[in-house]
Order: C-alpha cells, then structure tokens, then sequence
C-alpha cells in the first residue's frame, strides 16, 4: 500500500508532478501548484480533483466561457477536446487522472 499525503510533496516548480500509480495506460498524479496552467485540450479524458487549497476553473466552449470556483474534495471531468485552464488563488495541490502522455 502507498500513502500520500500531499502536503509533504515538496515541488521545485508550479505543476511539478508526483506519480502515484499507472493502472493501464491511466495515470493518476498530483500536483502542487501556486500558478495559472494555460489553455489546452487533452486529447483524452481527464478528471481533475482539488485536494487542498483553492482554483478557478476556466472552460470555453461554443457558447463562452465559464468560470467555476473549486474548492477541496471538488471534482471536474473533461471529455476529449474540451478547453480549459486552472487558475490556483495561492498554493494548491491537485489530483489529474487521464490516460498516460495525454497532451
């Protein structure tokens, strides 16, 4: 058994990652970050939880934009090809799950 606790993951950069397991060809990392990520699309799914701290959630799509505030224990789920950035308001640690080398 493996035990995190991710306030003793120390990173050196915003968005550094911690591996936490590979089941399959889905990844599930955790990272700490105190910096805006920019726009993208994954080319998968991605499901995206707040484990401590705070981040805005920007997502574009045909009708505009839409701004959700997260706060720990929230979770968000983006399909193949749904736009979005992660604002964090100050230091936060996230969990990312999606399919291993999604862009």
């Amino acid at each position: 058994m493996n035990f995190v606790t991710p306030r003793e993951f120390k990173a050196d950069k915003a968005w550094q990652a911690l591996d936490i397991a590979n089941m399959d060809g889905v990844t599930v990392r955790m990272h700490w970050t105190d910096q805006p990520y920019h726009w993208h699309e994954n080319d998968g799914q991605e499901v995206f939880v707040v484990l401590e701290g705070a981040v805005k959630m920007h997502h574009r799509d045909a009708e505009g934009e839409t701004v959700s505030q997260m706060g720990p224990g929230d979770i968000c789920y983006f399909k193949e090809g749904d736009e979005h950035r992660a604002v964090p308001q100050g230091a936060a640690y996230v969990l990312v799950i999606e399919r291993e080398g999604s862009v």
